[in-house]
């Protein structure tokens, strides 16, 4: 594929464009597929919220064009609406039917809330659009009517009360982080985006305040508690420093001194009680012990440092290029973006093979440090504010129109989501068989392998393209042929690795992804790990 802008949304009245068709048309395949393997009532709702999203999200797309949208989103692609509503609730799913084969009853029941919570949220979502369309499309709010009633129905008759108030705390807790942070960050999200990425915060928020109130002894494992407070503070560390720094300039020396000490109160006085209370002990001890435990997690911690210090040796390479370069725009091309993505491969083939629950904690922590920088460049606090700027303005493209530079972030939660989603009680009676096995490689085989060789072979030999995207034929190819040798090897060094024959489902699978990964104009980073990790687990 190409690194170029794709087709602009539709105008008013227009038809759908072709890119569009084909993206609904590659989501309801993933839809009727999960729904032929699942079965039952929940898969009906997955079906009903799909072509409710499908009509909405032409009225989206309407709104982006006329600039008549209630929030400022990206520009850069259309709204994005069926690709996102259809992740939660499809992830429940398949989680449900994961965890019931297991013998799980627990998860079981999390995976209905999930997706439960997911349909609630993209009904929302869709809510609010009709609200703000005019005039009022008659036929797709009838449409969305009867989507609606029939999933409300069969919740109703399938949650308990708890489970019923714990997804509408989640939706309520969305509609305040959608209201908060869409105004700080405007042009940062498509709708889509927003649903996906606020969505999941708002669920991880709420299972950190249930959890934290219904606290027993062991209860969890401190791996995932860890994860549910470094989310949830960086969050809400982010929200309490911009509704500050409205009041004051965060570029100088004072707020920079101010900054650099709420962070530590905020983190020595909030964050590392609450995980205390969560998991029992002191939580730096823990975590040196953790890091620490094994001479296999030591190599690999070393390891992993030497590809931190690769990447920002090839940051300070190209700003090196940009500056013996004549052009003032220069920007570094698709391939050297690509270089991260090689690096990233290169550090969780490893880390996946010899020790998962080290790279879930090394991932998370790296998520921390991620979004901690991007505040400090954000809100240009000295001494390294101004330096970053200018070292990862190199690095941006159309997607990083908002004042906030995410597509790193979104790199690595797609490469870390396989990993920190799969509930373990639900994995740990004998090795995953057949596709299930893949699944903690779907951000490697669809974002590492996948959408690089996409970019690479796609940019430099594709002349084919895709019906109304500028996607080319030859990196979709290329794209599925990597996979599958991806696959191969994945088999010959991974010994817990069987696919019981189960070839034809993960060629299909992998296919379908990059069929999406060729029309989508959401940010793939994101999307594709997600749509593969469904389509394996199923």
């Amino acid at each position: 594929m190409t690194r170029e802008c794709p087709s602009p949304a539709p105008g008013p009245g227009a038809p759908l464009s072709a890119s569009v068709l084909a993206e609904a048309a590659v989501v309801f395949a993933v839809v009727l597929s999960i729904h032929a393997t699942v079965w039952d009532r929940y898969s009906w709702c997955a079906v009903a919220l799909a072509v409710q999203a499908f009509y909405v999200q032409y009225k989206w797309d309407r709104l982006l064009q006329q600039g008549s949208a209630v929030f400022q989103f990206r520009m850069s692609a259309n709204s994005g609406l069926l690709p996102a509503s259809m992740v939660m609730p499809l992830l429940g799913l398949v989680m449900k039917e994961r965890c019931q084969a297991a013998g799980n009853p627990f998860f079981e029941r999390f995976g209905i809330v999930v997706a439960a919570t997911g349909m609630a949220v993209a009904l929302f979502s869709s809510v609010l659009a009709l609200g703000i369309t005019r005039p009022v499309p008659t036929n797709t709010c009838v449409i969305l009517g009867l989507a609606g009633g029939v999933i409300i129905y069969i919740m109703k008759h399938s949650l308990s009360v708890g489970e019923v108030i714990e997804v509408l705390e989640v939706l309520l807790i969305f509609v305040y982080l959608n209201m908060i942070l869409l105004y700080l960050l405007p042009r940062c999200f498509t709708p889509g985006e927003a649903l996906l990425v606020l969505g999941g915060i708002s669920f991880v928020l709420n299972q950190l305040i249930k959890r934290s109130l219904t606290l027993v002894e062991s209860q969890g494992d401190p791996v995932d508690f860890f994860l549910l407070v470094v989310v949830v503070g960086m969050v809400l560390m982010g929200i309490f420093f911009s509704t500050l720094f409205v009041f004051m300039d965060s570029g100088t020396w004072a707020s920079s001194i101010f900054f650099h000490l709420m962070t530590c109160v905020l983190s020595l006085g909030v964050v590392l009680p609450w995980l205390h209370r969560l998991i029992r002990r002191n939580p730096l001890l823990w975590l040196l012990q953790f890091l620490f435990q094994t001479d296999t997690r030591i190599y690999l911690l070393a390891y992993w440092s030497l590809l931190a210090t690769l990447a920002c040796l090839v940051v300070l390479y190209q700003n090196a290029k940009r500056s013996s370069s004549e052009s003032k725009k220069h920007q570094a091309p698709t391939i050297a973006r690509k270089y991260f993505h090689l690096i990233v491969v290169a550090t969780y083939i490893p880390g996946i093979i010899f020790d998962r629950p080290l790279l879930y904690v090394a991932a998370t922590v790296c998520l921390a440090v991620f979004i901690f920088l991007e505040y400090v460049r954000y809100f240009r606090i000295k001494p390294l504010g101004h330096t970053l700027r200018s070292l990862l303005s190199l690095f941006l493209d159309e997607r990083d129109s908002g004042p906030l530079i995410l597509t790193h972030i979104y790199l690595l939660l797609g490469m870390s989501l396989p990993i920190w989603l799969i509930p373990r009680p639900c994995t740990q009676k004998g090795s995953l068989g057949g596709a299930r096995a893949l699944v903690p490689y779907a951000g490697v085989l669809a974002v590492g392998v996948g959408d690089t060789m996409a970019s690479i072979f796609g940019s430099t030999m594709g002349e084919i393209r895709w019906p109304g995207t500028k996607k080319t034929f030859e990196g979709t190819m290329t794209s599925i042929f990597a996979q599958i040798i991806s696959v191969a090897l994945i088999l010959i060094f991974d010994s817990g690795v069987d696919l019981n024959y189960s070839y034809a489902w993960i060629l299909g699978s992998i296919s379908t992804v990059s069929l999406l990964e060729a029309y989508t104009t959401q940010i793939d980073n994101l999307l594709l790990p997600l749509y593969l990790l469904i389509l394996l687990m199923a």
